[in-house]
């Protein structure tokens, strides 16, 4: 079996933190049952040659607005940009960046009907760049409910007191995981020329790796904990440090949910971790030395990302069958991470 095929395998064998949810339902059985509303975290500046739109979507997904931005326009898909993908199946709002530089401004109203409406405009000195949010605000609906509701409110509890696993989510790794058999073929010689279809391999690749550390930590207990040789990360922020010898104040800002433990997205460089916590990382990644020989030789930069996510201002009540849960999140971070935890939710077979 191909690295490729083996890490497809495992995607749906990482560990819980609960043994797995009590509950089963149905999750998009409309698009109003997954709504999404981007968190900007910043005032656009008034001035530019760029336009900050903020977007209103249905059952529309962002490579689609993002060309119908541009045909309106008249620019080249260069100049739309975005912070995020956001799913087709959802009714979503979302922030795109136009560069019109000396182009007329558009009627952007021409844009309204069933699927897409226009919330707001206004001009901007810088584009809108990939992950440039400070988050994401969700409403799921899960119908037709199964299971132990007084169970189902102490997992809730649970997750709202201590956060969930901070796996990064299936889309991440293309239909059926095959980005990851796709990338292991471009490891070995593949040739791939499309520079979007490469950037997403070598994330799917990483993102893995990532994952299966995490599932490591989640089965030995230790993922919101920090271990000796620790690199961790301040909620919030992407910034990352070692806890240094001496420190004595790390354990308890770790319970406190002030900075979490970190796990790798490997790239060029040195291994960041020492003592326990680099034992632990060279088990989780035995057999995928070629995976990380092949991320550094593609310059990938070396980063760190907590293995905690902290789910903030988080609600849920129950509606005759369903269960609606509220919640927001960090930017990067994944909604179907934290349901994975409460309920087995289907989803129709649909695309990003």
């Amino acid at each position: 079996m191909s690295l490729g095929e083996q890490a497809r395998a495992e995607l749906d064998q990482f560990a819980y933190v609960f043994d797995g949810p009590t509950a089963s339902g149905r999750l998009r059985r409309e698009p109003e049952d997954f709504q999404v509303d981007e968190i900007l975290g910043f005032e656009p500046d008034g001035e530019g040659e760029h336009v900050l739109l903020h977007l209103w979507k249905r059952n529309t997904n962002t490579e689609f607005a993002a060309r119908e931005l541009g045909r309106l326009a008249g620019v080249k898909p260069v100049d739309v940009s975005y912070a995020g993908m956001k799913d087709r199946n959802a009714v979503t709002t979302q922030w795109f960046s136009i560069r019109l530089a000396g182009r007329p401004e558009p009627d952007w109203n021409a844009l309204d009907g069933e699927t897409m409406r226009v919330l707001s405009v206004a001009r901007h000195s810088r584009k809108l760049r990939r992950g440039a949010l400070q988050g994401n605000r969700f409403r799921l609906v899960v119908r037709d409910l199964n299971g132990d509701r007084a169970a189902l409110e102490e997992r809730l509890a649970a997750v709202a007191a201590g956060g969930v696993p901070n796996y990064f989510g299936e889309q991440r790794f293309g239909r059926g995981g095959m980005n990851l058999v796709r990338a292991d073929a471009m490891f070995g010689g593949r040739r791939e020329r499309d520079r979007h279809k490469r950037g997403l391999y070598l994330s799917a690749a990483r993102s893995f790796l990532f994952n299966r550390l995490l599932s490591a930590r989640v089965a030995r207990g230790d993922w919101d904990r920090p271990l000796p040789g620790e690199v961790l990360i301040v909620d919030g922020r992407r910034g990352f440090f070692p806890w240094t010898e001496g420190d004595t104040t790390v354990p308890e800002r770790v319970a406190a949910g002030t900075i979490h433990p970190t796990g790798p997205l490997y790239g060029d460089g040195p291994s960041l971790v020492r003592a326990e916590a680099k034992t632990v990382e060279e088990g989780a990644r035995a057999g995928f030395e070629p995976w990380i020989a092949a991320l550094a030789a593609a310059r990938m930069e070396q980063e760190r990302r907590a293995l905690r996510l902290t789910v903030r201002d988080f609600g849920w009540q129950f509606e005759g069958d369903a269960v609606v849960l509220e919640f927001a999140l960090e930017a990067g971070a994944y909604a179907t991470t934290v349901l994975r935890e409460l309920v087995a939710a289907v989803e129709p077979d649909v695309d990003g």
